[in-house]
């Protein structure tokens, strides 16, 4: 008989956890949290100090049932939930249900599976932390004081089945100020001027203009450019000042959660859902063959860099065993925490050097090996010294203008040799550009002589829309949710329909704009960027012991409960909004009205329910609202016989009767691409899923499941001849054309 229990939160680490035990211990799961906040009721107390009213989640019945038996049987329980604050809480909430009375219950915390982690937990077990279960009732209760209360509020103005999050709700707020900055945001134009210079060495190089008369260069038009670049090409040059230095670049650091999440956007095209899910498995153990479970990373929600001693001499023995002596530095590299990090955790990090990415690739999925060997590289450079470069700039004198030339040549790869920072969009002209080009040798005033001057025409570009992994930095920066909420928060809101993901950027849908506007008159204070950062403070003083949770919700309440008692007398009430227009309606004669619908704005006839046209919002080139005019395709309707005409959906343009509503006969658009499974009759169309992304299947589902992310393209493979392409991006190449066949490879540059 077992007399110790464990109780994990996953079967993955129940299997893990067992190889390394005896039969003395019990290991079981409780599949998360076994008790939650009612659904259908808001679950705390306004008169009694917020208090929640808990109830056991219904699925989990027989999971309590289970451990309350194995409970019974054992000496001594110790609870193991991840070491975190949802963590501690499910721990308490299995305190409280399996009445171990007489019975010692530990908390043990494991920052990754190894034998030696659980080992040394289980030897020196901590008490249960009521200090960090109190941080995460009040994010609990904060979060159902506001989206409980805010959301009815929504629906009777708006429309039913909206919802308002504490910290997601601040997230779109950032998606929609972007998007009104790239709104307002006028363009400049501006002129560079590019010269190529050759001197007594080769070869030539390229310069840029960089001062005019002393000052900033600043060519305003194609006007002023042509007269200065007349002018200059009738002058003499020469080398007025040379510098060449030695450059170091440092290694990054470790990952925490959030930078891995940005890393493994840029380098993986990963969303930050599927980066946590995948190093949960890695956390949690994967099956190394006859080894058994292993975990492979440690715990993947922190924001400290700071790494055990262990680790440290272990990660330099591997690189002091794999490359020159070079490449470690004479110390360990210790890198500083902010003031706001919890330091709780390490760093994200291999839970042991042991088991080297490709020795172990035949057991991982292929997403498995790509993060893990993102996580292994990482930390690897992070302890390795600098890349060095040289640099040498060069600024040209001629008429009254500088030309500046600078490359920078690697001297050694430090760090690089295993690892290198992805880039996002606004740093792709960064320091990278120049890094390679090679200058040739010059002395002081030696005259050069100019080969080619050429004038670019530029614009001032709007600031970038935020992908995940900028949006993360972003929310990261402003101190806005912490690493274990960054993943729920890009999913929430657009799981909402408050902001889609399209070519791998947030864009706000017209719902989370308004939405946004609604919010940030009625509720200020919610939606205020810095009054939600210090929120996340005043939750980590909790969690310190530093503050308690009902001062803490009674400052927070006093005002929101004002807040809303206003909005629900005064927020614009858009459902019943109706703006008239000068359109009339075509089937009945009445005027048409612009109304609010579940996918935004539309036109519909006042006439309704006797009249049920509707037409989509058309604007003519002066901005007004005009007919939409009805686009017909070359089908026929098979129920009715009319002509079938070109509408739009929430999942994208389609087919639709002109009987319409009389006949609802609809049809997908197909690509002219016969479907390629085998025997299925059906032609390849473009849909998009319920969160707007698009994607290509089969005209004839639900028979036929075909599907697939890449564009086709309605040409045959020169090399296996496959009867149609598909459009991949790639980041070195951009849009290439390859072939769906992976065994024949073929692939080309998309012609512009």
């Amino acid at each position: 008989m077992a007399n110790s229990l464990i109780v994990v939160e996953s079967p993955t680490k129940v299997k893990t956890i067992k190889k390394f035990l005896g039969s003395g211990f019990n290991v079981v799961a409780s599949m998360g949290h076994i008790k939650d906040l009612p659904k259908s009721k808001l679950g705390i107390d306004l008169e009694k100090d917020f208090e929640p009213t808990y109830n056991v989640i219904e699925a989990k019945k027989k999971t309590i049932d289970e451990l309350k038996k194995a409970a019974k049987k054992a000496e001594n329980i110790y609870l193991a939930p991840d070491p975190d604050r949802e963590g501690e809480a499910i721990a308490w909430h299995i305190a409280e249900v399996v009445e171990a009375k007489n019975k010692k219950i530990y908390r043990v915390l494991f920052n990754d599976l190894t034998k030696k982690t659980v080992l040394e937990a289980i030897e020196k077990p901590l008490e249960l932390d009521f200090n960090k279960y109190e941080a995460q009732q009040t994010r609990r209760i904060l979060d159902r004081l506001v989206g409980y209360q805010i959301s009815p509020i929504l629906w009777d103005k708006v429309k039913r089945g909206l919802s308002a999050g504490r910290v997601q709700s601040v997230a779109v707020r950032l998606i929609c100020e972007r998007e009104e900055e790239i709104n307002k945001f006028v363009p400049e134009e501006y002129w560079n001027l590019l010269a190529q210079f050759e001197g007594s060495n080769p070869p030539v190089f390229e310069a840029k203009l960089i001062r005019i008369d002393g000052k900033k260069a600043k060519v305003a038009n194609g006007e002023e450019a042509n007269k200065l670049a007349d002018t200059l090409r009738n002058s003499s040059f020469i080398v007025e000042s040379l510098e060449k230095k030695e450059l170091k670049r440092s290694a990054p650091p470790p990952f925490t959660t959030s930078k891995l999440q940005q890393e493994a956007s840029r380098w993986l095209r990963y969303s930050a859902k599927k980066t946590m899910m995948v190093a949960q498995k890695l956390y949690e153990g994967i099956e190394l063959g006859k080894e058994g479970p292993v975990g492979l990373i440690t715990y993947m929600r922190t924001d400290s860099y700071r790494i055990a001693d262990e680790a440290l001499n272990e990660v330099r023995d591997y690189i002091k065993d794999n490359y020159s002596s070079d490449y470690l530095p004479a110390q360990p590299y210790v890198y500083k925490n902010s003031q706001k990090t919890q330091d709780a955790h390490e760093a994200i990090r291999p839970s042991g050097m042991s088991y080297k990415p490709q020795d172990i690739k035949e057991y991982l999925s292929k997403d498995e090996f790509k993060l893990y060997q993102l996580i292994w590289n990482r930390f690897v450079a992070s302890q390795m010294n600098p890349a060095v470069f040289d640099q040498t700039t060069i600024d040209i004198a001629g008429a009254n203008c500088i030309f500046r030339a600078q490359g920078q040549v690697m001297k050694f790869p430090g760090f690089t040799i295993v690892y290198t920072e992805g880039k996002d969009e606004k740093d792709e002209n960064g320091e990278n550009g120049e890094l390679g080009k090679l200058l040739p040798e010059l002395k002081e005033s030696e005259p050069l002589k100019l080969v080619e001057l050429n004038t670019q025409q530029k614009f001032t570009q709007p600031p970038p829309r935020f992908s995940e992994a900028s949006l993360v930095r972003e929310l990261e920066e402003k101190g806005i949710g912490r690493p274990s909420t960054y993943a729920a928060i890009l999913s929430t809101i657009q799981d909402r329909e408050y902001a889609r993901l399209e070519l791998r950027k947030f864009y706000p849908t017209e719902l989370g704009i308004l939405v946004t506007e609604l919010l940030i008159k009625s509720f200020p204070t919610v939606l205020d960027i810095a009054f939600t950062a210090d929120m996340e403070n005043k939750l980590d003083l909790i969690e310190e012991g530093k503050s308690k949770r009902t001062e803490t919700l009674n400052d927070f309440y006093s005002p929101f409960a004002q807040e809303l008692d206003k909005a629900k007398s005064e927020m614009r009430n858009v459902k019943r909004e109706e703006t008239p227009t000068d359109l009339v309606c075509e089937k009945c004669g009445a005027q048409m009205i612009i109304k609010w619908g579940r996918n935004g704005k539309f036109v519909a006839c006042s006439n309704y329910p006797e009249c049920k046209n509707t037409m989509n919002i058309k604007r003519d080139e002066n901005g007004d609202l005009a007919k939409e005019e009805t686009e017909y395709s070359d089908h026929i309707c098979e129920k009715c016989g009319r002509r079938m005409v070109f509408k739009y959906g929430r999942f994208g343009r389609f087919l639709g009767c002109e009987g319409y509503p009389e006949c609802k006969s609809t049809m997908a658009i197909t690509l002219g691409i016969k479907c390629p499974e085998k025997d299925c009759p059906g032609s390849l169309t473009e849909k998009k899923t319920k969160k707007g992304r698009t994607f290509y299947g089969c005209s004839n589902y639900p028979k036929c499941t075909f599907a697939s992310w890449d564009k086709p393209v309605a040409e045959s493979c020169p090399n296996c001849s496959s009867p149609y392409l598909v459009e991949k991006y790639s980041k070195s190449k951009g849009v290439q054309k390859l072939c769906p066949n992976k065994e024949c490879g073929y692939k080309s540059d998309l012609e512009n």
